[in-house]
């Protein structure tokens, strides 16, 4: 039985550590950092499942900043790896870990696609000991002589089950094949489909297992919706959705109907701004950045933004097309109620969905308050806030690119996440080739 850490004063992390998570108002470890600590900083190889905002990030973070500390990496020769799904989660999880790397005087670099090839390459020449990447960008540096992996002691595997579903298993295996054949390897996944079981088999010795949230992965502070609507009340009782306060994440099956959608919105005076993998990786960032500061109040996403994107004070995700899995069900609502907020996950259903959502929920293990709407009923205004629109059309500016963009490489590289149509349309799956992100 593992040691549980009531605080991070009796963890053992480096000092510098302590004064940064202090300095950050973080003192009290969130329940998978507390179960997993005493483990990662003894070195112990780790299986961690927990829900997504579950505090996943400084559970793997701070025992591999700690435990590097004091080192210094050689030109291409990183000490330590973190791999994720998408380039997103990628810029989260190194914005998440920088004011801790910079406490204890190490260098942080992130290597995804859709951004300069050559400046990374740069960034890892010049040497860096921490690298946050996808793993088609890695590989790519790797062949091109930028950069070994043999001196990697500890890697990190972020959102696994989001790298098998993307095809990029291969591309995985690959990677771990070259890192320290003895260095220690954390794996966190919300599932342990088989191709991650594969994983964990071949390279954990002897993991120690911690499970937060088991089983459906919900929390008390999240509640769940289903509003079961007529064809011709959805576009309305939609538009009134998204015109409530606050933000709101519309979720999407296809980019073409997102960008569809958030036209349609800002003609009826809601803020509204698009995202998806047909999107460069700037105009993402940008309009991630407008969404956080308030300049666009509904995000119009396809599961591109199912997983690592973090935004404080997002209380509302809406399924406008319900998912087919459960667990992008899962991850599509762990947008909202992130560490010890609370939120709601509301799902529109045509009559010929009821059925499918039903399963959905069941298999998730849901149990949704459902309720059905009609405009002007007054139960769409009390689940969700819904009000009417300006109806005044409004434009979102984007803010001027920089001077010198760097330029991006490959074209597949531009999408970067997973590929919402394909799910949300009801296709059956096919396997997926692995694509550069």
């Amino acid at each position: 039985m593992t040691t549980v850490i009531p605080s991070f004063a009796h963890t053992g992390l480096a000092p510098a550590l302590l004064t940064a998570l202090t300095a950050q108002g973080i003192t009290e470890p969130f329940p998978i950092q507390s179960a997993t600590l005493p483990d990662s900083l003894a070195g112990r190889d780790v299986l961690g499942r927990g829900r997504t905002g579950s505090g996943k990030t400084l559970a793997f973070g701070l025992p591999l900043l700690s435990r590097t500390a004091g080192r210094k990496a050689r030109p291409g020769r990183p000490l330590a790896l973190v791999l994720v799904p998408t380039r997103e989660l990628a810029q989260q999880v190194t914005t998440a870990l920088a004011p801790y790397a910079r406490a204890v005087g190490l260098r942080c670099a992130t290597v995804v696609g859709g951004l300069s090839l050559q400046r990374q390459a740069d960034a890892l020449r010049a040497g860096t000991e921490v690298v946050v990447a996808t793993p088609g960008r890695l590989h790519d540096l790797i062949n091109r002589g930028d950069a070994r992996l043999d001196q990697v002691e500890i890697t990190v595997l972020d959102e696994a089950d989001q790298m098998a579903d993307m095809g990029f298993l291969p591309q995985v295996t690959k990677l771990l094949e070259q890192v320290a054949p003895q260095g220690q390897r954390m794996l966190f996944s919300a599932t342990l489909d088989g191709g991650v079981d594969r994983l964990v088999r071949r390279f954990l010795s002897n993991p120690v297992t911690h499970s937060v949230d088991p089983g459906t992965a919900t929390v008390t502070a999240m509640t769940h919706h289903v509003l079961h609507v007529d064809a011709a009340d959805k576009p309305d009782a939609l538009t009134r959705i998204a015109a409530r306060e606050g933000r709101t994440i519309l979720f999407m099956g296809t980019k073409h109907r997102a960008d569809r959608l958030a036209r349609q919105l800002l003609s009826k005076g809601v803020r509204a701004a698009a995202l998806h993998g047909g999107k460069s990786q700037p105009q993402r960032t940008r309009i991630l950045e407008q969404f956080r500061n308030g300049q666009v109040t509904a995000l119009v996403a396809t599961d591109v933004a199912a997983r690592g994107i973090h935004v404080d004070g997002l209380d509302m995700v809406v399924n406008v097309d319900p998912p087919t899995e459960a667990k992008d069900y899962l991850h599509r609502g762990g947008r909202t109620a992130r560490a010890g907020e609370s939120g709601s996950v509301v799902t529109l259903v045509l009559p010929e969905q009821r059925r499918d959502v039903s399963r959905l929920m069941a298999t998730a293990g849901i149990r949704p308050e459902s309720v059905q709407v009609r405009l002007g009923d007054g139960a769409l205004a009390r689940v969700t806030g819904a009000r009417e629109p300006s109806g005044v059309p409004v434009t979102i500016v984007a803010p001027p690119a920089p001077a010198s963009r760097a330029r991006t490489s490959g074209g597949s590289a531009a999408d970067g996440g997973a590929r919402p149509a394909h799910r949300a349309s009801g296709r059956s799956r096919r396997p997926r080739r692995p694509r550069t992100v």
